[in-house]
């Protein structure tokens, strides 16, 4: 039966040192550390056993079209070796086409072998993540350097700032103020929370309410703590995460491409890259002439309230600490100093910061220049309770200032004065003070978060502090008197920030809309936050209402399983806040459920599972974890939601372009198949022998089918629908097309070649000026009779320079055939360029999206081109195919054949454009039903046709 976990956060500190049988000034001793590692094992994360290579290398092999192309090759290996020996070949080029099938399976392996490793990657990340070293509490002395691997349930852990929690853990005591934890990574809060002692009276929260409790794999940012190890190794909470990916990589199902090709062979979350460089914009109307006293001292308190810092890598500024606090330094650049002499200095700095070799310990200078000028000498770090956050510094007379910032209410409740522009103070009265609220309301209705700062110069007994050693330190030693230092303060004024979505958002949300996609949002913050951002990057209509759009995970998760699906079935955006790793995976199962294929964005290890279970995991290139990377199919190297829809339009136009690929091969080998099946059907000569074939299969097809891969997008691709995840790769209506096009493509190359030997003309173009003879229809369809013909004598022919002359007269359909033969592989050559047009796009006609619009199919046209004048025009050449030179009218002749099958694919365009699918489907119907009406009654008419008349029939 499993263990039920102990509710540490819901506990009292005295309750979880009892249930861990643990004191806070000894910690355990050797026997209860051996004891419990029995129990629970190591601090460690379990590396899941992956399967061998072997195994995963014949995984590959396990897919239809795999399967299909080893069976080809065999019997390409067969045929080659047969073909070799007829000829007698033994050399490599024989067995060209076998090897390359083989080359490219070798590769399909290689590629997804390398897939394959992708979630152990992933856990090896996460194990990466684990602290290596704690100071831990082991018979009433602390061990500064304990292996992390060895703690166990129970142990007491000192943490400090910068240190990695090395397990999870239940806050007892703070050796500080104040502690906050950057747990983003786990709970995808975008801010440090705030960590404390008390109890969270709920037995089932989410992970951010858990405000007394450390998880392991987060970090440390400001205070110190002692805590209790509550949980070890695949217990905490990112070792349930490793879990996850493990089953998620086992739910892990084949994209919808790979299944409609298998077929064929048998949302998101938002992240805004900020810049702290001060150089980047300023503020509107500025001078430095502008800086009155008020905004003199919030530059001040802006400068050295802070414990932010921003470092210059190159171009490339970087804060660390809080992005607000960060945020106020750069104003302070942008701001300047009311020093003259000074701000030519600064501006010196600056310059050498953009140039310096050694970035890191640049500084910046206005932000040097007031710390230099006013001595930061103590600090009152921020709590929850006064929410705001002030230190005293020594300015240059000697005397100390305080300078606060926070929450404005909080900052404007313990205001008594406001300093006005002209630098006096005025006493702060209702009035007052409800015009400054009023004016804060306006400012958060914009988006904007506001600060609050104050100062105060008359300090009291602190007026003459210096140090710890002044008799007034120890009222810092306790927060609860925070509040009281910090009354009777002079209000200097607002400052509101806003990390605003980048430009290309707003169109990038619409594109979606346009194109069908649906954006979810699933963040760690809270609901009003979630929602702020969402409505700013217009997620929603501007009319749209939040009711049924707006969820806490909790919220949803407590609906009925029905009420679940409708809401993610309903179209338009959706957001959910306050998400944990499962809730993340639940929706994106969910969704996947419900047939939506789902593209799942995100940067933290939190997000690691729903990434990989979703279709298409992306991560974050630059703010991105490597575990959150490498469950992740795809890492977005500019972290811009932007290219997300870029890539949708480019996924679309990739899945195109295969269309076009096997479009134009399909309909071009089903040409070549009609074109043989017509020979046979008909009883005359082959009108093209297998070498030409095998040539145009594998040198004259492959420039072109190669250049429909660098197709430009359609016109309109991010105006249609998506496609449905069970849509066929080739539906009737593609395949019809299909068929008309191949049918043409065979009868041309057929029917050039009957042309030849039938018609002495075709178009006033004279056939006959070479002098070979003609023969009847019914002649050439008996030409295997041709011994028992008493009067057939052929006359010699040219062609080219070279005179084809018999020695037997029924030589003239197996020699004799070589113009005609010539003739039959120019048109196939010429009508699957041609064909290749059509290729550029399924739906757009050639008038919207001309050649051109592709010039690598254009390069690739005349590339094939130009090898068959090769093998026409070399007499070697032409030898080895059984090909001979073709004059200008002939090639006229040629060109005038294969053209129309541009045509005939423009007015099938046409018709897909004009009809409805029904109307379309019963248009193919009746079409299909005259076309087989028409080959019977053509076939009745041939048998009437040859019983009446015989081979050579005087009559």
């Amino acid at each position: 039966m499993e263990e039920k976990p102990f509710p540490a956060w819901s506990s009292s500190v005295e309750q979880c040192l009892k249930e861990f049988n643990v004191k806070l000034d000894k910690g355990l001793n050797s026997y209860d550390v051996e004891k419990r590692r029995q129990r629970y094992g190591w601090n460690e994360l379990r590396k899941e056993k992956g399967k061998p290579l072997w195994s995963l290398v014949l995984e590959q092999f396990d897919d239809v079209l795999v399967k299909i192309l080893l069976g080809a090759a065999v019997i390409s290996f067969a045929l080659a070796y047969l073909h070799g020996r007829e000829a007698g070949l033994t050399g490599f080029e024989v067995y060209v086409e076998p090897v390359v099938i083989i080359l490219i399976l070798v590769l399909n392996a290689f590629v997804g072998v390398w897939q394959e490793t992708n979630a152990e990657k992933a856990l090896e990340a996460l194990k990466s993540m684990q602290c290596e070293h704690a100071k831990v509490l082991r018979e009433g002395y602390y061990v500064p350097n304990l292996p992390a691997r060895e703690l166990v349930p129970g142990d007491v852990v000192e943490l400090r700032v910068g240190d990695k929690v090395p397990a999870d853990m239940r806050v007892v005591a703070l050796r500080t103020s104040t502690l906050r934890i950057e747990q983003s990574s786990l709970t995808g809060e975008s801010m440090p929370v705030i960590k404390g002692t008390n109890p969270v009276l709920i037995d089932d929260c989410e992970l951010q309410a858990k405000e007394c409790m450390l998880f392991s794999g987060t970090t440390v940012v400001n205070g110190v703590c002692v805590g209790i190890v509550t949980s070890i190794g695949m217990n905490t909470e990112i070792g349930k995460i490793q879990t996850q990916i493990h089953e998620a990589s086992l739910e892990e199902h084949d994209t919808p491409l790979k299944k409609k090709l298998d077929e064929f062979g048998s949302k998101l979350t938002n992240a805004i890259g900020t810049t702290y460089n001060p150089r980047d914009g300023g503020i509107a109307n500025w001078s430095y002439y502008n800086m009155d006293a008020n905004l003199y001292i919030l530059a001040q308190i802006c400068a050295l309230c802070n414990d932010a810092g921003i470092s210059c890598n190159g171009h490339l500024f970087r804060s660390s600490g809080l992005p607000t606090e960060a945020a106020l330094k750069v104003l302070v650049e942008k701001m300047g100093v009311p020093d003259i002499k000074a701000r030519s200095r600064i501006r010196a700095a600056q310059l050498a910061i953009e140039h310096s070799i050694d970035h890191n310990t640049a500084k910046l200078g206005c932000c040097e220049w007031w710390k230099r000028r006013s001595r930061r000498i103590a600090t009152l770090e921020f709590d929850r309770v006064r929410k705001s956050m002030s230190v005293i510094v020594r300015e240059p007379t000697g005397s100390n200032r305080l300078l606060v910032k926070g929450a404005v209410e909080s900052v404007v409740e313990r205001c008594s004065f406001v300093q006005l522009a002209d630098g006096s103070v005025a006493e702060m009265d209702v009035s007052c003070r409800q015009l400054i609220l009023t004016r804060l309301h306006e400012m958060s209705s914009k988006g904007l978060r506001c600060l609050g700062f104050a100062y105060k110069d008359d300090l009291g007994e602190f007026s003459d502090y210096y140090a710890d050693t002044h008799p007034a330190h120890k009222k810092l030693l306790d927060p609860c008197n925070y509040s009281e230092i910090e009354s009777n303060l002079i209000f200097i004024g607002v400052v509101g920030l806003r990390d605003p979505p980048r430009e290309e958002v707003s169109k990038a949300m619409l594109d979606c809309r346009g194109a069908g996609v649906k954006v979810i949002v699933i963040t760690g913050d809270n609901k009003s936050t979630a929602e702020a951002i969402c409505s700013e990057i217009g997620l929603f209509s501007n009319s749209a209402s939040l009711n049924g759009r707006s969820f806490t995970c909790k919220e949803f998760s407590a609906l009925p399983f029905r009420q679940q699906v409708g809401i993610l079935s309903e179209p338009g955006g959706l957001v959910f806040s306050r998400a944990e790793p499962k809730h993340k995976q639940d929706i994106v199962r969910l969704l996947k459920e419900s047939g939506e294929i789902v593209a799942m964005t995100g940067d933290g290890v939190n997000d690691a599972p729903a990434l990989k279970l979703a279709n298409i995991g992306i991560s974050m290139g630059i703010t991105g974890t490597e575990v959150a990377k490498q469950a992740s199919d795809m890492v977005l190297a500019d972290d811009n939601f932007s290219t997300i829809v870029a890539a949708v339009a480019e996924g679309r136009s990739i899945y195109n372009n295969m269309k076009s690929f096997i479009r134009y091969m399909i309909s071009s080998n089903m040409g070549e198949v009609i074109s043989i099946f017509l020979t046979a059907a008909l009883g005359i000569p082959e009108c093209l022998i297998p070498v030409q074939l095998l040539w145009v299969n594998l040198v004259t097809d492959g420039p072109p089918a190669t250049a429909l891969g660098f197709n430009p997008p359609d016109l309109d691709i991010m105006q249609k629908p998506p496609r449905n995840s069970d849509d066929s790769l080739i539906n009737s209506w593609v395949l019809f097309r299909y068929m008309v096009i191949g049918s043409y493509v065979g009868l041309a190359t057929v029917g050039i070649f009957v042309l030849w030997y039938t018609q002495p003309s075709i178009l006033g173009i004279d056939f006959a000026s070479d002098g070979h003879t003609m023969v009847s229809f019914a002649e050439l369809r008996s030409w295997r009779e041709c011994p028992t013909w008493a009067d057939f004598f052929p006359s010699p022919f040219l062609a080219g320079n070279n005179v084809i002359s018999f020695a037997d007269p029924c030589d003239y359909f197996t020699v004799g055939k070589v113009k005609a033969m010539t003739l039959s592989l120019s048109v196939l050559v010429s009508i699957e360029m041609f064909n290749s047009l059509n290729a550029l796009s399924e739906d757009n006609s050639l008038l919207q999206m001309p050649p051109w619009t592709n010039p690598w199919l254009l390069v690739a046209m005349a590339i094939s081109f130009g090898l068959h004048l090769v093998i026409l025009y070399v007499p070697f050449l032409a030898s080895v195919f059984g090909v001979v030179p073709l004059n200008l009218s002939e090639w006229f002749l040629v060109i005038l054949v294969s053209a129309p099958v541009v045509f005939i694919d423009e007015v099938l365009k046409y018709i897909d454009a004009c009809a409805c699918d029904l109307h379309r489907m019963l248009l193919v119907n009746e079409i299909l039903i005259l076309l087989a009406k028409s080959c019977l009654i053509h076939l009745t008419s041939m048998r009437l046709n040859l019983s009446h008349f015989g081979p050579r029939d005087s009559s």
